[in-house]
């Protein structure tokens, strides 16, 4: 056999699906629908090396800890759950080393009946789905990264793409008008939770980043390209939430494109569009704050 090292090790339970009611008084209740994945690293490798399980915390145990820890602690962020889970397997196996977990939380919305919020029945409203990760080391600090996906927005006008090197392969025209439609995915990491509302946090990126793709109600706000639109937004959220100290952003430019209807008689002012899922253009960027600013 060759002689080889272990570079990382780990295992865990992927997709357990939980539906956790709050009973807040009276007929009023909240629910939280979540799908968990849990991850553990161990301090031997035995069981990969001599088939030896008696350090093994079976993966339907740790199934078994999401539904209790629902039960015992209750559920009112994903972060808080994945940091709940974290604690619990640190705390209660000296031989575990680091806990990975990842929660996507279901897009459920209190009812409006008559304008009014319903007290116990619900919608899925899937304008965004909210997921977080969380991690932590023995002896270490939690690492808590938020984020948002699958969030698929379109304006009709106000964007632009031109100034683009044009070389014998290009085809593509210039605009100064244009539809812009994109799925949004973020991802961010808190540099502290000090002070941190997860909730607050989190709808506060996430009504950034539709700030910054419309503008104003009555005007709206010009787009130059995908990558400024994506590059203010992160700027934004940096500037209202400081405890975010690094954010990512994917914006796939999902094309729509007008459709010929002169062979018909018809003049077609870019009323009636073809949507193209595929390709699409692929638009992403990273940043993070600067080591010598301040929280």
């Amino acid at each position: 056999m060759a002689d080889v090292e272990f570079v990382n090790t780990e295992y865990g339970k992927n997709w357990v699906r939980l539906l956790h009611i709050r009973r807040l008084g009276g007929k009023q209740q909240d629910v939280r629908e979540l799908e968990v994945c849990t991850s553990l690293t161990l301090t031997s490798q035995k069981d990969y090396l001599h088939g030896d399980n008696s350090d093994i915390i079976a993966t339907d145990t740790q199934k078994n800890t999401v539904y209790a820890l629902a039960k015992t602690k209750g559920v009112t962020t994903p972060e808080q759950f994945g940091l709940d889970l974290c604690h619990h397997f640190l705390s209660s196996f000296s031989h575990v080393t680091r806990v990975k977990v990842a929660v996507t939380m279901a897009p459920w919305r209190r009812m409006k009946i008559g304008g009014q919020d319903h007290a116990h029945a619900f919608i899925m409203t899937p304008d965004a789905v909210r997921f977080c990760n969380v991690e932590q080391a023995r002896k270490g600090t939690p690492v808590v990264h938020a984020g948002l996906k699958d969030m698929k927005i379109l304006k009709t006008t106000q964007s632009a793409f031109k100034g683009f090197i044009r070389d014998r392969y290009t085809s593509l025209p210039e605009v100064d008008d244009r539809c812009f439609e994109t799925v949004v995915y973020s991802r961010w990491r808190y540099g502290t939770l000090k002070g941190l509302d997860f909730d607050a946090a989190w709808n506060t990126a996430k009504s950034t980043i539709l700030e910054e793709f419309a503008g104003p109600p009555s005007t709206g706000v010009f787009s130059a390209s995908v990558q400024k639109t994506l590059y203010d937004a992160e700027c934004e959220i940096l500037g209202r939430v400081p405890q975010i100290s690094e954010i990512e952003m994917t914006m796939p430019n999902v094309h729509n494109f007008t459709v010929d209807l002169s062979k018909f008689g018809l003049d077609n002012k870019d009323e009636v569009l073809m949507p193209v899922d595929k390709p699409s253009g692929i638009i992403h960027a990273a940043i993070r704050r600067k080591t010598t600013a301040k929280l």
